[in-house]
């Protein structure tokens, strides 16, 4: 393990037991494993890749003896983790909150495949049917079967709103949605960019009654607005390499609604906390994982 990414996980570990996870007010014997460790062994798991829960509990009874107190067995660190996925969401905004890219005028937002399977015996037997469908992924033309990550992130990619849907409900719904549930974090005369697919009146409408301003390539039936925003665009795409790329997001290995969503926002932590942390040391390239062994 990396110099860079234990001074990461301490630091890390003192902010989430600061600022994020309430204080111990009930009686009885206290976890071995606080809340804030288990949250810190979550996104050292994810920077440094390891999609099986048994292969990681093995690797860190070798290697991180030294920074944890304790390390649960397979079984118990699976439950607690399932069990932790509102405390990862709210780790994930309070990171947000602490980065100067918290205040830029610039919103982006787009959506994403998290395919959850390859078989049709997987599809028929899955506990995520109901949940997950055939969708179809248009920049690598192919279909899956799974879910779509919908993400409102920041200029450097610092995750602010997100969500997990049906790959048949429409993107403009989903975020409507999305951005209604987090109304309290939208400020007026914020801007929001998305590629063309989030044309239409309707939506337009919603976004301006939220004080949002809506910026999008122009259609090819439209008259000339902003143009293509190729290069704009550009952003948000890299923010989706990033996540699948370096984190791994399309073998989550998710089995179960809830597992798939906690094991999403173990991912989306994980480039949450590499963000702050190059902040807070003036990295140039703020969403860069290659000091934290990536």
């Amino acid at each position: 393990m990396t110099n860079n990414l234990e001074t990461l996980l301490t630091e890390l570990y003192v902010f989430i037991d600061d600022h994020v996870v309430p204080p111990r007010r009930s009686r009885g014997r206290r976890p071995r494993l606080t809340d804030a460790e288990l949250v810190t062994l979550a996104v050292a798991q994810a920077l440094l890749g390891y999609h099986s829960e048994h292969r990681w509990i093995r690797f860190a009874l070798v290697n991180l003896r030294g920074m944890f107190r304790y390390l649960p067995k397979q079984p118990g660190y699976h439950k607690r983790l399932k069990a932790a996925e509102p405390l990862l969401s709210k780790a994930i905004l309070a990171l947000a909150e602490q980065c100067p890219s918290w205040f830029d005028d610039t919103w982006m937002t787009d959506a994403t495949p998290v395919p959850c399977g390859t078989s049709r015996e997987t599809v028929k037997r899955s506990e995520l049917a109901g949940h997950a469908g055939y969708g179809y992924c248009a920049s690598h033309s192919r279909f899956y079967w799974g879910l779509k990550l919908y993400l409102v992130c920041s200029g450097d990619g610092m995750p602010i709103m997100w969500c997990l849907a049906h790959p048949k409900l429409g993107e403009r719904e989903v975020v409507a949605a999305l951005l209604e549930h987090n109304h309290h974090l939208v400020r007026d005369g914020q801007i929001l960019l998305a590629d063309k697919g989030f044309a239409g009146k309707q939506f337009q409408h919603i976004t301006t009654a939220m004080g949002l301003r809506l910026l999008r390539p122009d259609r090819r039936d439209e008259t000339y607005r902003n143009g293509n925003l190729g290069g704009v665009r550009q952003w948000i795409e890299s923010v989706n390499q990033t996540l699948k790329g370096q984190l791994d997001l399309e073998a989550h290995g998710g089995r179960t609604p809830t597992g798939v969503l906690t094991r999403i926002a173990q991912r989306l932590l994980a480039m949450a906390a590499a963000i702050w942390h190059n902040w807070a040391t003036d990295v140039t390239s703020k969403r860069s994982l290659t000091a934290y062994d990536h």
